[in-house]
């Protein structure tokens, strides 16, 4: 007998990731109607691109360090 508990979840959260990046999308085909400075835009976009590999590296070194710190072993053999 199948568990429905899992399929209702994934298939709510892929209607609402749909939905949202749906109305993501729209607002901000209709922000770039209106116009404005694109270089401005490039930067907000680089400066978020890096915000957001900062903490992907951060994140990475901390979770290496938990791991080495509660001595888990890290060997791929």
């Amino acid at each position: 007998m199948i568990d429905w508990i899992p399929v209702v979840f994934v298939i709510f959260k892929l209607s609402m990731f749909s939905t949202c990046m749906f109305f993501a999308i729209k607002w901000h085909y209709d922000q770039g109607k209106k116009g404005g400075n694109p270089r401005a835009v490039l930067r907000a976009g680089g400066k978020v691109a890096a915000i957001f590999l900062a903490a992907l590296l951060l994140l990475g070194l901390l979770t290496f360090t938990l791991v080495r710190t509660m001595g888990l072993d890290l060997t791929f053999s």
